[in-house]
């Protein structure tokens, strides 16, 4: 069974193929360089550079799997959440292949690809607890199975990734911000500058970063003279102290209330073993290894994607969608790309979440 899945959500254009035995066959990956000077993705240049080179990036993965495209099983596209005009891009490449090829069609959801994609590298089961963890969501969810989730909570502002990038810019440090945080929180002092941790009282696993986001903010302008984030004067050591307590401050405030999470999990799913953490922020190594000491406390087996598979990318789209194919989930040609697809659609919207998306 061969499936071949195309990523174009937000600014990676993206596909690979891979097979039922777990196997990688050939990926290929674009990230756009455009964004940088912007410090943020345009979703206007990005849905432009999808559609310039999704044709290349195809051609050299199917090229690179040594394979014909009419050996392909089914086509996948992730088809939602995202920004709708490179989501647009990469399903209505997608569905052009299959009707070419008279091949099923598989509408994936972004997040069920961040969802599902250790079940490709690492022997999790279902069902487990996944903390989803990216630049647009920030969510606790129970894999219970393909397509099946239960949300446990999620932020009600900002999501952790967001968070991160926000920081880095108030700091100068460009984007993305997540990897420069984290290099210079290894050099930094995490006890230096208190920070608070969100609805830590909270009595739910609902999430907040707004308010520590404006807690650093505060502390950056403390050292201008006219308290203006923009004149403030800073050296690399400070900036490095207050990397590291915004770090550990984010990563605190995920791990107590996946102790809560946890607790519900083993409670209503004692089957269930491995904790798992997926997207964007799964690459940073402190919280990966916090992750891992908080899993073993609870007796459960930690598990995350190899890092480059953390960042968006075509092989979890594929993967996704080769777990649908085997459960015989496929969608018509006419399926609409969503820009708010919530992996559990009968969750209860978290108290003061806004416009907050599930």
């Amino acid at each position: 069974m061969l499936v071949l899945g195309i990523e174009s959500s937000c600014d990676e254009t993206a596909a690979a193929v891979v097979n039922e035995k777990r196997e990688i066959l050939g990926q290929s990956l674009l990230s756009q360089e455009e964004h940088k000077v912007f410090g943020g993705v345009v979703p206007e240049i990005a849905a432009r550079s999808h559609l310039d080179h999704i044709d290349e990036i195809i051609e050299s993965c199917v090229s690179k799997a040594g394979i014909r495209l009419e050996d392909l099983d089914a086509i996948a596209a992730s088809s939602g959440p995202g920004l709708i005009g490179g989501v647009v891009v990469g399903v209505m490449a997608a569905k052009a292949l299959a009707l070419a090829l008279n091949k099923p069609f598989i509408a994936v959801n972004h997040l069920e690809g961040h969802a599902l994609c250790a079940r490709l590298t690492e022997d999790v089961v279902y069902p487990y607890l996944l903390l989803l963890v990216s630049g647009g969501h920030c969510q606790i969810l129970i894999v219970k199975d393909v397509g099946d989730f239960e949300r446990l909570g999620t932020t009600i502002d900002d999501a952790a990734g967001e968070a991160f990038d926000k920081v880095a810019k108030m700091l100068n440090l460009g984007y993305p911000g997540g990897p420069m945080i984290e290099k210079m929180a290894s050099v930094g002092n995490p006890e230096r500058f208190i920070l608070p941790r969100p609805l830590q009282n909270s009595g739910d696993c609902n999430l907040s970063f707004s308010g520590l986001k404006t807690a650093v903010r505060k502390i950056i302008e403390s050292y201008s003279p006219d308290g203006k984030i923009e004149h403030a004067i800073m050296r690399k050591r400070e900036a490095a102290d207050i990397c590291a307590a915004f770090q550990t401050a984010a990563a605190d405030c995920l791990v107590r209330k996946l102790e809560r999470a946890i607790k519900y999990f083993k409670t209503n799913f004692p089957q269930g073993k491995d904790l798992v953490v997926s997207g964007g922020v799964a690459a940073n190594t402190y919280l990966r290894e916090q992750l891992r000491l908080l899993a073993d406390r609870n007796g459960l087996t930690f598990a995350a994607p190899p890092i480059k598979f953390c960042t968006d990318n075509g092989v979890m789209i594929a993967w996704a969608g080769l777990e649908r194919f085997r459960r015989g989930f496929t969608n018509d040609l006419d399926f609409k790309p969503r820009p708010r697809w919530p992996l559990d659609a009968n969750a209860p919207k978290a108290a003061g979440a806004g416009g907050v998306k599930a």
